[in-house]
């Protein structure tokens, strides 16, 4: 790992002695930073990657252009929830053989989604050639867009760590079970002890009713306060819902398959309150996310 956080390190001196603007200059100069949300989980099962792609279509009828990068390398499945199939992904940007435009998919209502496939594993392995191309593809998506919602893996492999400390804020999913209670805190306590400054919401999702999600988010939040110093903001507590299977089956997003039902409802209401509470500071932008992915 010191070996090749060295020749990482050793890849952007020589990125900033180029001829051309500099990697840093460049990203300074156009990345002006659409907003970035890391959204994860301590474990599979909880409805991470289904959260994701509703709260996206949420966002967009509320006006915001957003797009979803799909960096699950282990359970990736937006593609089978928003009803459709990637031929390329970020490998193939990695390569050169595509633009990020290029294997960028269109879903319903016109969301976009970015498949990452293999190439999440590649990032560590990048050439100065790369590493250029690569951010100044995004930067340019950024450009397009208010939001990007990363879903990530569940749990805490390296890259995923690393995902969230480069985003502007993390969405920690939960469901009432005491397994997955448990895990959502070991992550934001991972994350807390890396970065004091994280801004971290919470969703509890799956859940009986709206008094049992407040509650366990109240517990947690108070055992986050009290051991690690840090404020959680409860975004929402999602229902059980069987228009969420109904809606999988159907290859569709509950939000479109269901507008009515109780989840939907939700959903809407947690993107409202997403784009209420913003935080006014500069985003991170695509720079600060590729610092902390390539370890800059």
């Amino acid at each position: 790992m010191k070996d090749q956080a060295s020749k990482l390190r050793s890849l952007v001196q020589n990125v900033k002695k180029a001829n051309d603007q500099s990697l840093v200059e460049r990203s300074k100069e156009n990345d002006k930073g659409a907003y970035i949300y890391t959204i994860t989980s301590g474990k599979g099962g909880v409805g991470k990657s289904n959260f994701t792609a509703n709260l996206s279509l949420a966002l967009k009828k509320q006006g915001k252009e957003v797009v979803i990068f799909d960096a699950d390398l282990g359970m990736a499945n937006l593609d089978v929830i928003l009803g459709v199939t990637p031929r390329y992904n970020l490998e193939h940007v990695i390569q050169g053989r595509k633009s990020i435009e290029e294997i960028m998919v269109q879903g319903p209502e016109g969301l976009s989604l970015i498949p990452g496939g293999s190439g999440i594993q590649e990032l560590a392995n990048l050439s100065q050639y790369q590493i250029n191309n690569l951010i100044n593809a995004f930067i340019k998506i950024g450009e397009k867009f208010d939001i990007i919602l990363i879903d990530t893996g569940a749990g805490l492999a390296h890259n995923v760590v690393n995902f969230i400390l480069g985003a502007d804020e993390v969405i920690v999913i939960s469901t009432p079970e005491p397994t997955s209670i448990t895990d959502a805190y070991g992550v934001i306590k991972v994350i807390s002890n890396q970065d004091k400054n994280v801004k971290v919401k919470l969703v509890v999702n799956q859940s009986e009713n709206e008094r049992e999600g407040e509650r366990i988010a109240k517990r947690l939040i108070k055992t986050a306060n009290n051991f690690l110093n840090l404020d959680i903001e409860l975004l929402g507590v999602l229902p059980k819902d069987n228009a969420v299977v109904k809606s999988v089956m159907a290859r569709s997003p509950f939000l479109l398959e269901f507008p009515r039902s109780k989840i939907a409802r939700s959903i809407n209401n947690t993107a409202a309150k997403l784009i209420d509470t913003k935080v006014a500071k500069k985003s991170q932008g695509i720079r600060g996310l590729f610092n902390k992915l390539l370890g800059f």
